[in-house]
Protein backbone atom coordinates (compact mmCIF):
# COMPACT_ATOMS: atom_id res chain seq x y z
CA UNK A 1 0.00 0.00 0.00
CA UNK A 2 1.23 3.48 -0.83
CA UNK A 3 0.82 6.24 1.72
CA UNK A 4 1.89 9.78 2.41
CA UNK A 5 4.04 10.84 5.35
CA UNK A 6 4.44 14.57 4.92
CA UNK A 7 5.62 14.74 1.31
CA UNK A 8 7.11 11.25 1.51
CA UNK A 9 5.53 8.48 -0.47
CA UNK A 10 5.93 4.91 0.63
CA UNK A 11 4.84 1.47 -0.37
CA UNK A 12 4.22 -1.57 1.79
CA UNK A 13 3.45 -5.09 0.67
CA UNK A 14 -0.11 -6.30 0.99
CA UNK A 15 1.03 -9.86 1.52
CA UNK A 16 4.50 -11.11 2.36
CA UNK A 17 6.08 -14.21 3.85
CA UNK A 18 8.46 -12.55 6.27
CA UNK A 19 7.50 -14.56 9.33
CA UNK A 20 8.11 -17.80 7.46
CA UNK A 21 11.78 -16.94 6.99
CA UNK A 22 13.62 -19.64 8.94
CA UNK A 23 15.31 -18.39 12.09
CA UNK A 24 13.87 -14.87 11.88
CA UNK A 25 11.61 -13.07 14.33
CA UNK A 26 9.82 -10.10 12.70
CA UNK A 27 8.79 -6.96 14.59
CA UNK A 28 6.29 -4.70 12.87
CA UNK A 29 7.05 -1.19 14.14
CA UNK A 30 4.37 1.42 13.55
CA UNK A 31 2.73 4.51 15.02
CA UNK A 32 1.33 7.86 13.97
CA UNK A 33 3.34 10.82 12.74
CA UNK A 34 5.95 12.29 15.15
CA UNK A 35 5.57 9.54 17.74
CA UNK A 36 9.20 8.37 17.50
CA UNK A 37 9.13 5.29 15.25
CA UNK A 38 12.51 5.99 13.69
CA UNK A 39 14.16 6.63 17.05
CA UNK A 40 12.85 3.31 18.37
CA UNK A 41 14.02 1.57 15.19
CA UNK A 42 17.55 2.86 15.71
CA UNK A 43 17.47 1.83 19.36
CA UNK A 44 16.56 -1.67 18.24
CA UNK A 45 19.66 -1.57 16.02
CA UNK A 46 21.75 -0.76 19.09
CA UNK A 47 20.30 -3.83 20.79
CA UNK A 48 21.16 -6.10 17.86
CA UNK A 49 18.17 -6.12 15.52
CA UNK A 50 18.35 -5.63 11.78
CA UNK A 51 15.91 -2.88 10.84
CA UNK A 52 14.16 -1.93 7.60
CA UNK A 53 12.66 1.46 6.75
CA UNK A 54 9.89 0.74 4.22
CA UNK A 55 9.59 4.46 3.53
CA UNK A 56 13.20 4.66 2.36
CA UNK A 57 12.77 1.58 0.16
CA UNK A 58 9.82 3.12 -1.65
CA UNK A 59 11.87 6.27 -2.28
CA UNK A 60 14.63 4.14 -3.76
CA UNK A 61 12.18 2.30 -5.97
CA UNK A 62 11.30 5.48 -7.87
CA UNK A 63 14.73 7.14 -7.89
CA UNK A 64 16.20 7.99 -11.29
CA UNK A 65 17.43 4.78 -12.91
CA UNK A 66 15.78 2.52 -10.32
CA UNK A 67 13.33 -0.19 -11.41
CA UNK A 68 10.17 1.81 -10.70
CA UNK A 69 11.29 5.14 -12.12
CA UNK A 70 10.32 4.84 -15.77
CA UNK A 71 6.92 3.27 -15.18
CA UNK A 72 5.98 6.12 -12.81
CA UNK A 73 7.21 8.76 -15.29
CA UNK A 74 5.34 7.02 -18.13
CA UNK A 75 2.15 6.97 -16.08
CA UNK A 76 2.21 10.50 -14.63
CA UNK A 77 4.27 12.48 -17.13
CA UNK A 78 7.58 14.29 -17.12
CA UNK A 79 6.10 17.31 -15.35
CA UNK A 80 6.57 15.44 -12.05
CA UNK A 81 10.36 15.58 -12.53
CA UNK A 82 12.60 18.13 -10.85
CA UNK A 83 15.40 19.96 -12.72
CA UNK A 84 17.75 17.01 -12.08
CA UNK A 85 15.38 14.47 -13.59
CA UNK A 86 14.36 13.00 -10.23
CA UNK A 87 10.70 12.42 -9.36
CA UNK A 88 9.42 15.29 -7.21
CA UNK A 89 7.50 13.40 -4.52
CA UNK A 90 5.49 16.47 -3.50
CA UNK A 91 4.17 16.84 -7.06
CA UNK A 92 3.39 13.14 -7.20
CA UNK A 93 1.59 13.33 -3.87
CA UNK A 94 -0.56 16.20 -5.13
CA UNK A 95 -1.92 13.83 -7.80
CA UNK A 96 -2.36 10.50 -6.08
CA UNK A 97 -4.14 11.75 -2.99
CA UNK A 98 -6.84 13.42 -5.06
CA UNK A 99 -7.30 10.53 -7.47
CA UNK A 100 -7.87 6.95 -6.21
CA UNK A 101 -7.16 5.55 -9.69
CA UNK A 102 -3.77 7.31 -9.75
CA UNK A 103 -3.02 5.90 -6.31
CA UNK A 104 -3.81 2.40 -7.55
CA UNK A 105 -1.48 2.88 -10.54
CA UNK A 106 1.35 3.95 -8.29
CA UNK A 107 0.77 0.99 -5.99
CA UNK A 108 0.94 -1.37 -8.95
CA UNK A 109 4.28 0.13 -10.01
CA UNK A 110 6.00 0.20 -6.63
CA UNK A 111 4.40 -2.60 -4.61
CA UNK A 112 6.30 -5.58 -6.13
CA UNK A 113 9.63 -3.76 -5.90
CA UNK A 114 9.33 -2.93 -2.20
CA UNK A 115 8.18 -6.50 -1.46
CA UNK A 116 11.21 -7.82 -3.29
CA UNK A 117 13.56 -5.48 -1.44
CA UNK A 118 12.13 -6.36 1.98
CA UNK A 119 12.41 -10.07 1.24
CA UNK A 120 15.99 -9.68 0.08
CA UNK A 121 17.01 -7.72 3.16
CA UNK A 122 15.31 -10.14 5.55
CA UNK A 123 16.80 -13.16 3.81
CA UNK A 124 20.38 -11.97 3.88
CA UNK A 125 20.24 -10.37 7.34
CA UNK A 126 22.51 -12.21 9.75
CA UNK A 127 20.54 -10.97 12.76
CA UNK A 128 17.76 -13.26 14.06
CA UNK A 129 15.45 -10.31 14.86
CA UNK A 130 14.26 -7.95 12.12
CA UNK A 131 12.17 -4.81 12.68
CA UNK A 132 10.19 -3.32 9.78
CA UNK A 133 9.19 0.30 10.35
CA UNK A 134 6.17 1.72 8.51
CA UNK A 135 3.34 4.02 9.40
CA UNK A 136 0.64 1.73 7.94
CA UNK A 137 1.67 -1.79 8.86
CA UNK A 138 -1.79 -2.54 10.25
CA UNK A 139 -3.66 -1.18 7.23
CA UNK A 140 -1.37 -2.80 4.66
CA UNK A 141 -1.93 -6.38 5.77
CA UNK A 142 1.66 -6.80 6.89
CA UNK A 143 0.40 -7.25 10.45
CA UNK A 144 -0.35 -10.96 10.00
CA UNK A 145 3.17 -11.57 8.75
CA UNK A 146 4.82 -10.12 11.87
CA UNK A 147 5.57 -12.02 15.03
CA UNK A 148 5.00 -8.93 17.18
CA UNK A 149 3.49 -5.49 16.61
CA UNK A 150 5.16 -2.56 18.34
CA UNK A 151 3.35 0.79 18.41
CA UNK A 152 4.87 4.12 19.39
CA UNK A 153 2.61 6.61 21.12
CA UNK A 154 3.07 10.31 21.96
CA UNK A 155 0.59 12.84 23.37
CA UNK A 156 -0.76 15.18 20.71
CA UNK A 157 0.99 18.22 22.17
CA UNK A 158 4.33 16.37 21.93
CA UNK A 159 3.57 15.47 18.30
CA UNK A 160 2.78 19.11 17.51
CA UNK A 161 5.95 20.38 19.17
CA UNK A 162 8.10 17.90 17.21
CA UNK A 163 6.48 18.77 13.88
CA UNK A 164 6.99 22.48 14.50
CA UNK A 165 10.60 22.03 15.65
CA UNK A 166 11.80 19.36 13.22
CA UNK A 167 9.75 20.10 10.10
CA UNK A 168 9.18 23.82 10.49
CA UNK A 169 5.41 23.43 10.30
CA UNK A 170 2.94 25.93 11.68
CA UNK A 171 0.80 24.77 14.58
CA UNK A 172 -2.22 24.69 12.27
CA UNK A 173 -0.42 22.53 9.68
CA UNK A 174 0.86 20.21 12.40
CA UNK A 175 -2.64 19.75 13.82
CA UNK A 176 -4.00 19.13 10.33
CA UNK A 177 -1.50 16.35 9.64
CA UNK A 178 -2.14 14.73 13.00
CA UNK A 179 -5.91 14.97 12.48
CA UNK A 180 -5.68 13.35 9.05
CA UNK A 181 -4.52 10.07 10.57
CA UNK A 182 -6.51 7.41 12.37
CA UNK A 183 -6.69 7.73 16.14
CA UNK A 184 -3.65 6.41 17.99
CA UNK A 185 -5.97 4.29 20.11
CA UNK A 186 -6.70 2.09 17.07
CA UNK A 187 -3.05 1.18 16.69
CA UNK A 188 -2.59 0.70 20.42
CA UNK A 189 -5.51 -1.75 20.43
CA UNK A 190 -3.67 -3.93 17.89
CA UNK A 191 -0.26 -3.73 19.60
CA UNK A 192 1.68 -6.39 21.43
CA UNK A 193 4.08 -3.74 22.73
CA UNK A 194 3.31 -0.04 23.25
CA UNK A 195 6.24 2.38 23.56
CA UNK A 196 5.08 5.64 25.18
CA UNK A 197 7.36 8.37 23.93
CA UNK A 198 6.82 11.54 25.95
CA UNK A 199 10.14 13.17 25.14
CA UNK A 200 12.66 11.65 27.56
CA UNK A 201 15.30 9.64 25.69
CA UNK A 202 16.40 7.94 28.88
CA UNK A 203 12.85 6.75 29.59
CA UNK A 204 12.40 5.73 25.94
CA UNK A 205 15.60 3.67 26.01
CA UNK A 206 14.45 1.88 29.18
CA UNK A 207 11.09 1.01 27.60
CA UNK A 208 12.70 -0.29 24.41
CA UNK A 209 15.24 -2.45 26.26
CA UNK A 210 12.52 -3.83 28.53
CA UNK A 211 10.30 -4.65 25.55
CA UNK A 212 13.26 -6.22 23.74
CA UNK A 213 13.76 -8.69 26.59
CA UNK A 214 10.06 -9.59 26.53
CA UNK A 215 9.86 -10.46 22.83
CA UNK A 216 10.19 -14.21 23.27
CA UNK A 217 12.24 -16.71 25.26
CA UNK A 218 13.52 -17.92 21.90
CA UNK A 219 14.95 -14.50 21.09
CA UNK A 220 16.87 -13.62 24.23
CA UNK A 221 18.75 -10.35 24.34
CA UNK A 222 21.73 -10.15 22.02
CA UNK A 223 24.58 -8.83 24.11
CA UNK A 224 27.35 -7.16 22.17
CA UNK A 225 30.73 -7.32 23.88
CA UNK A 226 32.02 -3.92 25.04
CA UNK A 227 35.51 -4.79 23.79
CA UNK A 228 35.38 -5.51 20.06
CA UNK A 229 39.00 -5.54 18.94
CA UNK A 230 42.40 -5.23 20.56
CA UNK A 231 45.83 -4.75 18.95
CA UNK A 232 49.09 -2.93 19.71
CA UNK A 233 47.77 -1.60 23.03
CA UNK A 234 44.71 -0.12 21.26
CA UNK A 235 41.22 -1.33 22.12
CA UNK A 236 38.01 -0.55 20.22
CA UNK A 237 34.87 -0.45 22.35
CA UNK A 238 31.24 0.06 21.48
CA UNK A 239 29.68 3.06 23.20
CA UNK A 240 26.48 2.52 25.15
CA UNK A 241 23.78 4.97 26.20
CA UNK A 242 24.87 4.51 29.81
CA UNK A 243 28.26 5.96 28.75
CA UNK A 244 26.67 9.18 27.45
CA UNK A 245 28.39 11.51 29.91
CA UNK A 246 31.83 10.01 29.27
CA UNK A 247 31.31 10.14 25.49
CA UNK A 248 30.29 13.82 25.73
CA UNK A 249 33.45 14.66 27.69
CA UNK A 250 35.58 12.74 25.16
CA UNK A 251 34.07 14.59 22.16
CA UNK A 252 34.47 17.95 23.88
CA UNK A 253 38.12 17.20 24.62
CA UNK A 254 39.13 15.71 21.27
CA UNK A 255 37.29 18.36 19.23
CA UNK A 256 39.09 21.05 21.27
CA UNK A 257 35.76 22.64 22.05
CA UNK A 258 34.55 22.86 18.46
CA UNK A 259 31.77 20.51 19.52
CA UNK A 260 30.10 21.16 22.83
CA UNK A 261 28.19 18.14 24.00
CA UNK A 262 26.46 17.18 27.24
CA UNK A 263 25.52 13.72 28.40
CA UNK A 264 21.93 14.59 27.56
CA UNK A 265 22.96 15.59 24.01
CA UNK A 266 24.71 12.27 23.51
CA UNK A 267 21.78 10.33 24.92
CA UNK A 268 19.54 12.10 22.41
CA UNK A 269 22.08 11.32 19.67
CA UNK A 270 21.68 7.62 20.36
CA UNK A 271 18.31 8.01 18.66
CA UNK A 272 20.25 8.70 15.44
CA UNK A 273 23.71 7.21 15.72
CA UNK A 274 26.11 4.83 17.41
CA UNK A 275 29.58 5.44 18.80
CA UNK A 276 32.82 3.49 18.49
CA UNK A 277 35.50 4.39 21.03
CA UNK A 278 39.27 3.96 20.76
CA UNK A 279 41.25 3.32 23.94
CA UNK A 280 45.04 3.29 24.41
CA UNK A 281 46.45 2.06 27.70
CA UNK A 282 43.31 2.87 29.70
CA UNK A 283 42.91 6.30 28.08
CA UNK A 284 40.21 7.16 25.55
CA UNK A 285 41.96 8.60 22.49
CA UNK A 286 39.43 8.42 19.65
CA UNK A 287 35.74 8.39 18.83
CA UNK A 288 33.64 7.78 15.74
CA UNK A 289 29.97 8.76 15.75
CA UNK A 290 28.14 7.15 12.84
CA UNK A 291 24.66 6.26 11.67
CA UNK A 292 23.05 4.03 9.08
CA UNK A 293 20.10 5.31 7.09
CA UNK A 294 18.79 3.97 3.78
CA UNK A 295 21.68 1.45 3.60
CA UNK A 296 24.28 4.24 3.77
CA UNK A 297 26.77 4.49 6.67
CA UNK A 298 27.67 8.07 7.58
CA UNK A 299 30.48 8.89 10.01
CA UNK A 300 29.84 12.48 11.05
CA UNK A 301 31.90 12.67 14.25
CA UNK A 302 35.52 11.53 13.97
CA UNK A 303 38.12 12.76 16.44
CA UNK A 304 41.56 11.45 17.47
CA UNK A 305 44.01 12.46 20.17
CA UNK A 306 47.19 14.20 19.06
CA UNK A 307 50.42 12.26 19.48
CA UNK A 308 49.08 8.75 18.93
CA UNK A 309 49.73 6.50 15.94
CA UNK A 310 46.91 7.84 13.79
CA UNK A 311 47.33 5.19 11.10
CA UNK A 312 46.81 2.27 13.47
CA UNK A 313 44.12 4.10 15.42
CA UNK A 314 42.11 5.03 12.33
CA UNK A 315 42.52 1.58 10.81
CA UNK A 316 41.16 -0.10 13.93
CA UNK A 317 38.35 2.36 14.52
CA UNK A 318 37.11 2.47 10.94
CA UNK A 319 37.44 -1.30 10.50
CA UNK A 320 34.89 -1.79 13.26
CA UNK A 321 32.58 0.92 11.90
CA UNK A 322 32.72 -0.83 8.53
CA UNK A 323 32.10 -4.26 10.04
CA UNK A 324 29.05 -2.95 11.90
CA UNK A 325 27.91 -1.25 8.67
CA UNK A 326 28.37 -4.52 6.79
CA UNK A 327 26.19 -6.27 9.39
CA UNK A 328 23.51 -3.70 8.55
CA UNK A 329 23.92 -4.43 4.81
CA UNK A 330 25.23 -0.96 3.95
CA UNK A 331 26.16 -0.29 0.36
CA UNK A 332 28.61 2.55 1.02
CA UNK A 333 30.49 4.29 3.80
CA UNK A 334 30.66 8.08 3.85
CA UNK A 335 33.03 9.89 6.22
CA UNK A 336 32.97 13.62 6.93
CA UNK A 337 36.35 14.27 8.61
CA UNK A 338 37.83 17.51 9.78
CA UNK A 339 40.72 18.84 7.69
CA UNK A 340 43.43 17.52 10.01
CA UNK A 341 42.33 13.92 9.55
CA UNK A 342 41.28 14.34 5.92
CA UNK A 343 44.87 15.29 5.08
CA UNK A 344 46.07 11.78 5.98
CA UNK A 345 45.61 10.81 2.34
CA UNK A 346 47.90 7.75 2.42
CA UNK A 347 46.04 6.31 5.41
CA UNK A 348 42.65 6.80 3.75
CA UNK A 349 43.93 5.35 0.48
CA UNK A 350 45.11 2.24 2.33
CA UNK A 351 41.66 1.96 3.90
CA UNK A 352 40.05 2.16 0.45
CA UNK A 353 38.56 5.66 0.70
CA UNK A 354 38.75 8.44 -1.85
CA UNK A 355 37.80 12.08 -1.59
CA UNK A 356 34.62 12.84 -3.54
CA UNK A 357 31.82 15.35 -3.89
CA UNK A 358 28.13 14.38 -3.54
CA UNK A 359 27.42 14.97 -7.22
CA UNK A 360 30.00 12.35 -8.26
CA UNK A 361 28.50 9.49 -6.22
CA UNK A 362 26.11 8.45 -8.99
CA UNK A 363 23.39 6.74 -6.93
CA UNK A 364 20.68 9.16 -5.81
CA UNK A 365 20.35 7.63 -2.34
CA UNK A 366 24.10 8.05 -1.82
CA UNK A 367 24.02 11.63 -3.05
CA UNK A 368 21.08 12.49 -0.82
CA UNK A 369 22.85 10.99 2.21
CA UNK A 370 26.02 12.97 1.48
CA UNK A 371 24.13 16.25 1.08
CA UNK A 372 22.05 15.68 4.22
CA UNK A 373 25.08 14.81 6.38
CA UNK A 374 27.66 17.30 5.08
CA UNK A 375 28.61 19.60 7.98
CA UNK A 376 27.84 23.25 7.40
CA UNK A 377 30.78 25.08 5.88
CA UNK A 378 32.62 21.89 4.92
CA UNK A 379 33.12 20.13 1.60
CA UNK A 380 35.22 17.19 2.85
CA UNK A 381 33.76 13.81 1.97
CA UNK A 382 35.48 10.42 1.91
CA UNK A 383 33.74 7.59 0.03
CA UNK A 384 34.04 3.81 -0.05
CA UNK A 385 31.71 1.28 -1.64
CA UNK A 386 31.15 -1.64 0.70
CA UNK A 387 29.15 -3.98 -1.51
CA UNK A 388 28.31 -4.38 -5.18
CA UNK A 389 24.92 -6.13 -4.89
CA UNK A 390 22.66 -3.18 -4.32
CA UNK A 391 19.03 -3.22 -3.21
CA UNK A 392 16.65 -1.90 -5.90
CA UNK A 393 19.59 -1.49 -8.27
CA UNK A 394 19.06 0.32 -11.56
CA UNK A 395 17.80 -1.61 -14.56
Amino acid sequence: MVFRHGHRISCLPRETTLSSTPGKYIIGLTGNIATGKSVVRRMLEHLGAYTIDADALSHRAIAKGAPGYQSVVNEFGKWILDPHGEIDRSKLASIIFRDPAALAELEAAIHPLVVQAIHLLVKRASQPIVAVEAIKILESGLKKECDSIWVTYAPEEVQIERLIRKRNLTRQDAQQRIGSQAAQSEKIAAANIVIRNTGSYDDLWKQVTTAWKQISPATAEITRPPVIKQARNFIVLRGKPKNSEAIAQLINHLSKGRQKMSGENVMASFGDKAYMLLQLQDQMVGVAGWQVENLVARTTDLYMENGIDLQIGLEMLMAEVEQASHDLQCEVSLIFPEAELANLSMVWKKLGYEQRTPSTLGVQAWQDAAIESMPQGSNLLLFKQLRQDRVLRPI
